[in-house]
């Protein structure tokens, strides 16, 4: 028999290998969106980088010509340009290697209800005016967070679920931004200004689909505050108190920022969490 005449043949689980090896990609893509058992939904957040802790304040003297109000003295401009570039910060980088899901809303009283068997939140009942299933859980501390993560993953042993890390919730609150958010796009995504929480998901998501990451609640990081208005690059391994982020249904627009932090407890009353599901590796 030559070579030409000769039939070679696969065996199916040869086969099936071969197929396999062929769709790598198809294997390992992870969805988009993803929502578990409980309801809770999440959203994909690719690696990447961010400038972190950039601060560059400006001072402006006014015209020169004569105006109909009263002016402050020249040495007035000069020293705030002094202390504007005393504040100066030119930040620093941040890369974020690996993917991760993040909470599409900040958790619901509902959710915290079905988990944990207890609603402790402040704004209930008759102090809102509609369903507060639907409202943020409040009035929680760092440690009843760590609680709440500890239930969900016995309860959900198909997923691991944790706080996130600061930088991990701001380079998902930014969605690709390199500078704050516009003081006139604020009310547009953020929910501020109010005596009540709001039910979850009523204003604008940021551009990668993630609502309230300003406003409604504050929100419990893995991180320990380092007495700062910024993070610095190597997290604190210790502390008094955890980072906060995101700002009060209860603030305005100039406490809407991504850029700087805040610490826990806080008014209680509007410290809630937004949590981290790993991607799969």
């Amino acid at each position: 028999m030559s070579i030409h005449q000769h039939k070679f043949s696969i065996k199916p689980i040869v086969r099936l290998g071969l197929i396999l090896l062929l769709l790598p990609i198809k294997l390992v893509a992870q969805p988009v969106t993803f929502t578990n058992t409980f309801g809770m939904e999440f959203v994909l957040i690719q690696p990447g980088s961010m400038v972190v802790g950039k601060f560059q304040p400006g001072t402006g003297e006014p015209p020169k010509e004569k105006l109909n109000r009263p002016t402050l003295p020249a040495s007035a401009y000069k020293t705030a340009a002094e202390m504007a570039h005393k504040a100066f910060r030119p930040g620093f980088t941040v890369n974020l290697n690996q993917p991760y899901y993040i909470g599409k809303f900040e958790v619901t009283q509902e959710q915290w209800q079905k988990i944990m068997g207890t609603n402790p939140a402040f704004f209930k009942k008759d102090k809102v005016k509609d369903n507060n299933a639907q409202h943020p859980v409040e009035n929680i501390t760092w440690q009843d967070a760590q609680a709440f993560v500890q239930k969900l993953n016995a309860q959900d042993k198909q997923h691991t679920y944790r706080l996130p890390t600061e930088f991990e919730w701001e380079y998902a609150a930014r969605a690709g931004a390199k500078e704050d958010i516009p003081w006139s796009e604020i009310n547009e995504v953020a929910v501020l200004g109010g005596t009540t929480t709001s039910p979850v998901g009523q204003k604008k998501p940021n551009a990668w689909g993630v609502y309230d990451m300003l406003g409604n609640v504050w929100e419990w990081m893995q991180d320990y505050y380092n007495e700062k208005i910024f993070a610095d690059p190597v997290p604190p391994r210790a502390g008094k108190e955890h980072v906060l982020k995101g700002a009060s249904f209860t603030g305005d627009v100039k406490n809407a920022t991504y850029m700087t932090h805040a610490a826990g407890p806080g008014n209680g009353f509007d410290a809630g969490v937004r949590l981290v599901m790993e991607a799969r590796k």
